[in-house]
């Protein structure tokens, strides 16, 4: 390779290890020589000699939903910089598949691991501690993280939503979504403020999967066993867009008959009439921060002290639907 390109070996070595003592005019050529021999690095044998792979692994519930699209990119925008590569994995709502990736993962040496969700396998926080991998959880707050967590409150966010339907009147409520343990802390951040508002327990249903058939079939059920029902929080806009369908398809008004709030502020919520009253939260600024403290954690800025975690915060975002 170094003959095609008319350069040493010393310097096709400093080009693809990605150093800077390379002129632009070289780079081009060895670059035009890496694509004519169809060159491709022994990045294992690389990752032996530095004790780095290279590589950022992230872990998501779906990749099925754009807003957790939202956070990988957040963390792809802050690592590009770095010349870290990107490994994605998802865990299908699944702790046992999360656990088994873990695993997986650690054996190949990432260099880092970001997470959506709290880890809660104390085998898998084991694990990630003793290889220390610095590892950031995003999507929750943690009292406890495995190392650094960047996030909001899932609980808090449940007592918004309680509160604002409470304060419109709304006294027969219910919530949709998965038992993990981000929907669960909605869930109980939900039930407290509507108690505390007087109003009645919430009717519950976790559905399977969290698509906007789920959020049809989820209304439909709740209206079954509650026919009185005036308020649903939907632990995700994607669902909460299949409720609203499914009142318009009854000829329920929305929201004189039943408010529906949904969680995610995506871009199909906004379009609908009513447009969708949902939880904006930093999706991206969660990737983009996590991002960050792993840089620094592996020496490119001030690192952060383990244990540390950000609240990034939420907001209501209140429109039609409610």
């Amino acid at each position: 390779m170094a003959a095609l390109a008319g350069t040493s070996p010393m310097t096709v070595s400093r080009a693809l290890r990605g150093e800077g003592r390379v002129s632009p005019e070289t780079l081009a050529r060895i670059n035009a020589a890496v694509e004519a021999l169809g060159y491709v690095p022994n990045l294992s044998a690389s990752s032996l000699a530095s004790r780095r792979s290279g590589i950022l692994a992230v872990l998501v519930p779906t990749i099925g939903n754009s807003v957790f699209s939202e956070t990988v990119r957040g963390v792809a925008d802050a690592a590009e910089a770095a010349g870290l590569h990107l490994l994605i994995g998802d865990y299908a709502y699944s702790d046992d598949k999360r656990h088994q990736l873990v695993r997986a993962l650690v054996g190949r040496r990432p260099d880092a691991l970001v997470l959506v969700g709290a880890v809660q396998d104390e085998a898998a926080r084991t694990l990630l501690r003793q290889h220390g991998v610095p590892v950031v959880e995003t999507w929750e707050l943690s009292d406890d993280p495995v190392d650094m967590a960047v996030g909001f409150s899932n609980f808090a966010a449940g007592v918004e939503v309680a509160r604002h339907l409470a304060g419109g009147g709304r006294r027969r409520c219910a919530f949709v979504g998965s038992a993990e343990s981000r929907a669960a802390a909605r869930l109980s951040g939900f039930t407290a403020a509507l108690a505390e508002a007087g109003a009645a327990p919430p009717e519950i249903e976790t559905p399977a999967d969290l698509s906007i058939e789920a959020g049809r079939v989820s209304l439909d059920r709740l209206l079954a066993r509650a026919p009185d029902l005036d308020g649903v929080f939907f632990a995700t806009d994607v669902m909460a867009v299949g409720g609203l369908l499914e009142c318009q398809s009854r000829g329920i008004d929305v929201p004189g008959r039943i408010a529906i709030v949904g969680l995610g502020d995506l871009e199909i919520g906004r379009q609908l009439r009513p447009a969708l009253t949902t939880v904006r939260i930093p999706a991206y600024g969660m990737g983009r921060r996590a991002g960050e403290l792993i840089l620094a954690r592996l020496g490119k800025g001030a690192a952060p002290r383990e244990g540390q975690v950000i609240d990034l915060g939420f907001s209501l975002i209140w429109r039609q639907s409610s």
